[in-house]
């Protein structure tokens, strides 16, 4: 989400550690997801026969189900993936995690949670640094130091996203060191330097905001990095009041901004032979509409199928967002909406691999 980097309390962003979150549920929300008590395992999808996941961790039938577990309410990783996953009825595929600069990762707790699901680990590699002084190698030490804690302590594949949603922080005045070239040469540095360093898991992922405003921007296509440092394209979309359904989220077309096909549609054109992940998605609260997530969310479960480069969706739960309230289960209804979409077969086809 934009702005993510600068809204964190407890254990925030803004303090250099990892932002986490646990949300406030009532008991009545909780039962809503599942019919077992607190703290119980959650049911495990089996995967269909024949479904696997490549190499680059894409699932080869249906698409990863995912969370970043309630944002910002600084709870411990393993406790926010525990009651996410009890709210929703299901253990999540993927867990997306935050940390920026010297905070360091995996962290223990995030190995617990990796010991059974995918990691996306995202990372801003500094906070005060401009992408042009860490693609001319300003900080690698602390890339060498990552990729130490990588290599010994993670051995098993995961998601790695760099400097995410890059649009908003460009600047394009010569010299800044925040052009769109200059976010490439960024991204494409700190890849093959974890790399050259013996990292060999990161699956990576460029992440966009997926927005038709930033898209139409001359220099939007600049910050490509390059298909050999870019596994799977991402995009953040959220449903505000421009969006109706699933469909409308991840096509998101404006009028000011006519030649902008969609982000889906322009992922299809641009990139026919990577896999879409939706990093972060969410709806908002609509108080003149409390029915509203209800029926994006059965949207969702409609239509994905006829969204098949999307291979993973990973749901951004805050009651602080910094644009509103997107729980997935802010009423009892969105709850059981949520539930029934998290259990679907299309996000149990593909089991997660155990390596």
């Amino acid at each position: 989400m934009a702005g993510i980097w600068f809204f964190g309390i407890g254990l925030a962003a803004g303090c250099g550690l990892i932002v986490y979150a646990v949300a406030s549920v009532k008991p009545s929300e909780r039962t809503v997801a599942s019919d077992r008590a607190p703290g119980t395992e959650m049911p495990v999808p089996t995967g269909a026969p024949g479904c696997v996941a490549t190499a680059k961790l894409i699932p080869s039938c249906g698409a990863w189900w995912g969370v970043a577990p309630d944002v910002f309410g600084g709870s411990p990783p393993t406790e926010a993936i525990a009651a996410a996953e009890q709210r929703m009825g299901r253990r999540a595929d993927i867990v997306h995690v935050y940390h920026r600069g010297w905070d360091p990762f995996p962290t223990p707790q995030e190995l617990r949670i990796a010991r059974k699901r995918l990691l996306l680990i995202n990372w801003k590699p500094s906070v005060r640094r401009t992408w042009a002084e860490i693609a001319s190698g300003a900080i690698d030490d602390r890339i060498d130091r990552i990729a130490a804690t990588i290599r010994h302590r993670l051995p098993r594949r995961f998601f790695l996203t760099i400097h995410h949603e890059p649009e908003n922080d460009v600047r394009e005045q010569p010299g800044s060191g925040m052009t769109a070239e200059d976010y490439a040469a960024m991204y494409r540095h700190v890849v093959l330097r974890l790399r050259d360093q013996g990292v060999r898991n990161a699956v990576t992922v460029m992440t966009y905001m997926g927005a038709p405003n930033w898209a139409a921007k001359p220099w939007f296509e600049r910050l490509y990095p390059g298909d050999d440092v870019v596994d799977w394209i991402g995009l953040d979309p959220y449903a505000d009041h421009r969006v109706n359904d699933f469909a409308n989220l991840v096509d998101k077309r404006r009028d000011d901004h006519a030649d902008w096909p969609g982000f889906y549609r322009w992922t299809q054109q641009r990139f026919p032979g990577k896999p879409i992940m939706m990093a972060e998605w969410g709806a908002f609260e609509r108080h003149g509409d409390p029915g509203f997530k209800v029926s994006f969310f059965n949207s969702v479960r409609r239509q994905i199928r006829g969204y098949p480069q999307i291979k993973a969706l990973v749901y951004f739960d805050s009651p602080i967002a910094p644009r509103g309230d997107t729980r997935f289960d802010s009423t009892v209804a969105a709850g059981r909406a949520f539930a029934e979409l998290a259990r679907a077969p299309y996000f149990s086809s593909t089991p997660v691999p155990d390596h």
